[in-house]
């Protein structure tokens, strides 16, 4: 299984950090706004591999069934293949949602 899951998911991920609005970092110094951006970069690294994790898990409860065979079935290939893809489908839409009410919150902050 962990051959097929890279290559089920590598077209598919779009996990934008990018896309939630950068703290203001004016009053910090250099140091202290490099160690602030070297902690969101482990916690979002950490987020992602519990999204990933998550997905894993879920996806292989689902799906694999049968281990009688060391090889996925026909079935179970399709399963995971659709459980995957629906997954990061879910996980883009929640994203693109979050970045949608960030950038309201942050016009409505700023019209103030």
């Amino acid at each position: 299984m962990s051959r097929l899951l890279p290559k089920l998911i590598r077209p598919t991920v779009s996990y934008r950090p990018s896309a939630i609005t950068p703290l203001s970092t004016s009053g910090l110094t250099a140091a202290e706004s490099r160690e602030l951006e070297q902690r969101l970069q482990k916690r979002q690294v950490k987020e992602f591999m519990t999204v990933f994790g998550n997905l894993v898990d879920n996806c292989f409860a689902a799906c694999v069934d049968d281990f009688t065979s060391r090889a996925l079935s026909g079935r179970e290939t399709g399963c995971l293949s659709r459980c995957v893809t629906k997954s990061m489908a879910t996980q883009t839409r929640l994203g693109e949602r979050f970045a949608e009410l960030n950038a309201a919150m942050t016009a409505e902050m700023q019209k103030r």
